[in-house]
């Protein structure tokens, strides 16, 4: 079947890319490689997006092509330079368009945000909190975008007015793959929920404590034989805890939205649940298609 898109949506990120053919309807067609920006040299980049989207390309119409992440970062095809907040997440108007070599398509980004003080910042995130502000017409508090790098922001008639990034999902990969406390969770292959409510529980408490109640873990493996799975659960729940305390004044007493994976967004849920907060769970892959259809201005 011949894809005829009538543009094409791209998120590129620091190790995948994925390209989606869309239609007046939707998703058409789409296409995944592992060149994400982190591999390509800046002559690379309209190569590697040729890889997956050339059979889309026809030789008798321009197609737009409009991109968000990584890909408009220092080290990406072009920098885009960010937009500060207070600001609409995305602007149809404040895209960087790029120069290419083939006359099929033309390339554009979508700029991240920055935040002057305290100094922040977001890239491919604005994207995902302008599809969930199209997804939730009206929505005014807050978005949790959990991750490597997870981010806060809080958001009024369809702007982001401030945002807090936190390194959890870095901390948790270094901290459990890295440090010592891996040695307590090489047998880890399943989930232990005590442990993790114990962790978020022990965090918020006392997160001034965070640095000797991590160490705690390899203690307990050591003495009291707590479990891989135990401990990993553990981890995270003390992270995000950690996590939770510092973005208290973004949660408490606001409307919560989570965006991202579901069995990561599902343990924040759990942990705000705790606090008496319930959160929504929105679909990372849906917002980011709405935050690119929005910039493309198709919604």
């Amino acid at each position: 079947m011949t894809v005829k898109p009538e543009w094409i949506a791209v998120d590129w990120g620091t190790s995948n890319l994925r390209a989606f053919a869309m239609g007046t309807d939707g998703v058409l067609a789409q296409a995944t490689s592992d060149e994400g920006m982190g591999k390509l040299a800046r002559d690379q980049f309209e190569g590697a997006l040729l890889r997956l989207i050339d059979g889309w390309l026809s030789t008798d119409k321009v197609t737009p092509v409009i991109a968000c992440g990584m890909v408009g970062a220092r080290q990406g095809w072009v920098e885009a330079p960010y937009r500060s907040v207070p600001c609409l997440p995305v602007d149809k108007g404040g895209l960087m368009d790029v120069t290419v070599t083939d006359p099929r398509f033309t390339f554009a980004i979508v700029p991240g945000l920055s935040q002057a003080n305290p100094a922040d910042v977001m890239r491919g995130e604005e994207t995902q909190i302008a599809g969930a502000l199209a997804l939730s017409p009206g929505f005014d508090g807050v978005l949790c975008l959990p991750g490597t790098h997870s981010k806060w922001a809080q958001v009024s008639a369809d702007e982001v007015v401030s945002f807090q990034t936190m390194m959890t999902g870095e901390m948790f990969a270094l901290l459990s793959g890295q440090s010592v406390l891996r040695h307590g969770m090489v047998d880890a292959k399943g989930w232990d929920d005590a442990a993790f409510d114990q962790g978020v529980s022990d965090a918020l408490s006392r997160p001034e404590r965070l640095a000797a109640m991590l160490f705690r873990l390899r203690a307990e493996g050591l003495l009291n034989g707590l479990s891989g799975d135990a401990a990993k659960a553990r981890l995270s729940g003390l992270l995000i805890g950690a996590e939770l305390a510092a973005a208290r004044p973004y949660w408490l007493g606001q409307a919560v939205s989570l965006i991202g994976a579901d069995k990561l967004s599902a343990a924040y849920a759990r942990a705000l649940l705790a606090q008496g907060v319930t959160a929504r769970l929105l679909s990372g892959d849906e917002c980011v298609l709405a935050g690119l259809s929005r910039a493309a201005g198709k919604v």
